[in-house]
């Protein structure tokens, strides 16, 4: 593994990685504490409609992911803001609709052979520059805008209608959260695909979860956490030749189970 670091791609792929675990990781909580783990879900297939997009009018895939996926996760804002309990209706259709668009538009794209299973999957192995830009802005604007608002995102998170009676504005945090965690599942598609993404969202903030206090404590281990999941899984699909985003994956939740039967273990004794 030591001579592997001495590629480019390699480098590209450790940077990403740790760029996108502590963003999963701090949305992730989010995620979590708000009961959006099936939103993000969605949000990760609707955004596929976005690749089709970027696709079909050649634009960068980012580019056209993200406004496809911050235009579906403010959608659903609006849809569900006042009426949460049918959230799961419209998350349904938001998913179906936007990979239908998605596989319409790669269709009617001429001469174009879009490689599938690397958005299925992940591909973090072909990251550009470009998308390390991409990573490093999302994760700092996601730093800068949890630490200036904590107070207030915690609130909403936690209890939605003390923090209406504390005046805060529960309809733009909200709509905020599920914008940035919009741009994360994006991020996280690249590394692990869509179809997996919410593992990546949920495995390291459950273990996060149980080892800490408070939702910054959270945020910060399920970050660290994530981490060592990413370079792990790089590393083992390195060195037996497999799927990077699977084996990410794969690492996580054995380690998950791992954690669960220490916890069971220790409670008995």
């Amino acid at each position: 593994m030591t001579e592997a670091l001495s590629f480019g791609f390699i480098q590209h792929a450790i940077i990403a990685g740790i760029l996108v675990s502590f963003a999963t990781g701090i949305i992730g909580s989010l995620v979590v504490v708000n009961r959006m783990v099936f939103l993000a879900g969605g949000m990760a297939h609707a955004s596929y409609g976005g690749i089709g997009l970027a696709v079909f009018f050649g634009l960068p895939i980012f580019l056209g992911a993200s406004m496809f996926a911050v235009t579906a996760a403010l959608l659903i804002a609006y849809l569900t803001i006042d009426n949460r309990n049918r959230i799961d209706t419209f998350i349904g259709l938001i998913w179906a609709v936007g990979m239908a668009i998605g596989v319409i538009l790669i269709d009617l794209t001429p001469g174009y052979n879009v490689d599938l299973m690397s958005y299925l999957f992940g591909s973090i192995l072909a990251v550009s520059i470009g998308d390390l830009y991409y990573m490093g802005i999302l994760l700092t604007i996601i730093v800068i805008v949890v630490t200036f608002w904590y107070r207030d995102i915690l609130a909403v998170s936690y209890d939605s209608q003390y923090a209406k009676l504390r005046g805060v504005n529960v309809k733009f945090f909200y709509s905020l959260i599920l914008v940035l965690s919009a741009l994360t599942v994006v991020i996280a598609i690249k590394v692990v695909g869509l179809i997996l993404v919410i593992a990546m969202l949920t495995i390291p903030v459950y273990i996060a979860e149980k080892l800490s206090n408070s939702l910054y404590a959270m945020m910060a281990l399920s970050g660290v956490i994530a981490t060592i999941f990413t370079l792990s899984g790089l590393l083992f699909s390195y060195s037996y030749d497999l799927t990077s985003g699977a084996s990410i994956i794969i690492v996580s939740a054995v380690s998950l189970g791992v954690f669960l039967l220490v916890s069971s273990w220790r409670r008995k004794l």
